[in-house]
């Protein structure tokens, strides 16, 4: 299942518009974690920073195998044995991954998917009871620089309903500066 167009920016402006390590942290990661997924890895903005942070493996799973590319080069260069990059449907074909098995799940700019309901399934799946769910979304603002279109863009209150639905007890909203925000889900 390829996302509908997120309007991903270019990797050099996309780096200027998040401290990933302080994201993470915020958005509820921990050193502890055994087990992270990030659906959706993208660049590796923050699936190999998380790598740097856990004492466990990072799921970086992404359908573009561009991305896998670039995310599993950045991992080789750091010598960061516990990421591991896959090219995966995970939409189509699940993760991969047993039932409970991760501490951490990533959503990161992904919410828009067509079929959210069904990633929510399969993260909710894959995290353990008290899990966490780290949810990032660009803002719905229109004058944000890139994203996905207003038409399919969700509003926060969307992201928490669809997240608190698929079986997760919500954080309050937080606040990334300029263009995003996002919250936690705690896995029940």
């Amino acid at each position: 299942m390829k996302t509908r167009e997120s309007g991903m920016p270019p990797e050099e402006m996309w780096q200027t518009f998040f401290d990933p390590l302080v994201a993470l942290v915020r958005l509820g990661l921990t050193s502890e974690c055994a087990c992270v997924v990030d659906f959706g890895c993208g660049y590796g903005t923050f699936s190999v920073p998380a790598a740097t942070m856990v004492r466990g493996v990072v799921h970086a799973l992404d359908i573009d195998a561009e991305m896998v590319s670039a995310t599993k080069a950045k991992g080789e260069e750091m010598h960061l044995d516990n990421l591991k990059a896959a090219v995966r449907d995970f939409v189509a074909v699940g993760s991969g991954l047993e039932d409970g098995s991760a501490d951490y799940v990533m959503l990161f700019n992904i919410l828009h998917a067509a079929e959210s309901d069904v990633l929510l399934k399969e993260a909710r799946r894959v995290l353990r009871r008290g899990g966490k769910l780290g949810v990032m979304h660009w803002n719905h603002d229109p004058s944000t620089p890139r994203g996905p279109s207003m038409a399919i863009r969700p509003k926060p209150e969307q992201c928490m309903r669809m997240v608190e639905e698929a079986g997760f007890e919500m954080s309050p909203l937080i606040d990334f500066p300029p263009f995003h925000y996002g919250f936690v889900g705690i896995a029940r």
